[in-house]
């Protein structure tokens, strides 16, 4: 099931969207001409890593500030095409409305804001673990927390995959982006426990679920709420 395109009208030019896809291209791009060892160094200087973000707020490095920027830097990092390019396709479909609501400016704020508080969500949940977590996932996800929001009587046109042939529905956005929500909270709460092996390693699900809780408390504390829309100039 792939959300296609809302129906919307917006009344600027997504310009901030369109810079953070083309961004995430660029960085992925650049990821492809690495070598394995120079992809490896490379996400481990960039991507965030829970047990090195633990160390330095126990100042056990040298420059533990430095550690602050992962929050930022692994939103910008990917693991492959379909991580790319379903990151990117959320973006896409729900990421204008929302710089339309708020303004380039605000939407950017916004955008990087869910992006590193969901890196911090997955961090307390699981703070000594080594494993670099990347993706744009978490601040997309607050996007999707502003859009049902702010749009909750939205369709989505989505393309469901039959046997032989693609059809595509319309989907109210409260229900398509509460079930992806939802879902996403029952990952988290099963990935507490040891015992429960969600076959699908390496998601940060609870980035995914803070990023969502966040897009709706800093949406409105943005403006998203407001009944004027940004016009352009």
């Amino acid at each position: 099931m792939v959300p296609l395109r809302d129906e919307n009208p917006i009344t600027i030019t997504p310009v901030v969207t369109y810079g953070l896809i083309g961004l995430n291209l660029v960085v992925f791009l650049y990821q492809l001409t690495l070598s394995r060892g120079g992809l490896d160094q490379f996400l481990d200087t960039w991507a965030l890593v829970p047990a090195q973000l633990s160390d330095s707020f126990q100042g056990f490095l040298e420059e533990p500030l430095y550690e602050w920027v992962t929050l930022l830097s692994s939103m910008f990092l990917h693991g492959g095409f379909f991580h790319l390019g379903g990151n990117l396709l959320y973006l896409w479909v729900f990421g204008n409305n929302i710089e339309d609501q708020l303004g380039h400016v605000k939407f950017l704020i916004f955008y990087l804001g869910c992006g590193a508080l969901a890196g911090l969500t997955q961090w307390l949940f699981d703070p000594y673990s080594t494993v670099p977590t990347i993706g744009a996932s978490g601040a997309i996800a607050g996007v999707m927390g502003a859009y049902i929001l702010r749009f909750p009587r939205a369709y989505i046109i989505t393309l469901i995959p039959l046997i032989f042939f693609f059809t595509t529905i319309r989907i109210p956005a409260i229900f398509f982006l509460g079930f992806w929500f939802v879902q996403q909270a029952l990952y988290s709460l099963a990935s507490l426990s040891d015992r429960v092996n969600l076959g699908a390693g390496g998601i940060a699900y609870w980035a995914h679920s803070g990023g969502f809780v966040f897009g709706l408390i800093l949406g409105p504390l943005l403006g998203l709420m407001g009944d004027k829309r940004p016009r352009r100039r």
